[in-house]
């Protein structure tokens, strides 16, 4: 019986990793912003448990969904035929989409979320990777 951990090429493991660090960084940076924020405008800018959780809970979404493209690429390069392999990036990619419109909806819905701490997170591994190739192209 294998492993999950063993279906998982080393280039998703390790670009998952690399986007699990650019998250919890960018939300910490969050919650620092959301902390000044709230010193300046403390009847306007919240900072209490629910920034917390909403950075907790959207930043594991950002991290499942750059996973789950992953996996769907992985599995989308094994397939011998072009048109299925299109159609698993297309249904990934829908059910990705699916996820963080549902992580919306608690945000708006479940009081123990904020709800712009809770949809920032995702923006942040898809900003990091730009800042990542741009820092790379103004190297070379």
């Amino acid at each position: 019986m294998s492993n999950f951990g063993d279906k998982v090429q080393p280039a998703v493991k390790k670009e998952t990793k690399n986007v699990a660090i650019y998250t919890v960084v960018g939300v910490v940076v969050m919650w620092v912003g959301f902390l000044i924020l709230h010193l300046i405008w403390p009847e306007k800018i919240p900072f209490d448990y629910r920034v917390i959780l909403g950075g907790i809970g959207g930043g594991a979404v950002a991290v499942l969904n750059f996973f789950l493209m992953g996996m769907a690429v992985q599995k989308a390069v094994s397939e011998t035929d072009e048109a299925g392999a299109k159609r698993r990036v297309q249904a990934s990619y829908l059910q990705r989409k699916l996820m963080q419109m549902l992580l919306a909806i608690l945000g708006l819905v479940l009081p123990c979320f904020q709800f712009a701490a809770g949809n920032l997170p995702p923006l942040i591994p898809g900003t990091a990777l730009k800042l990542k190739g741009i820092k790379k192209s103004i190297k070379s």
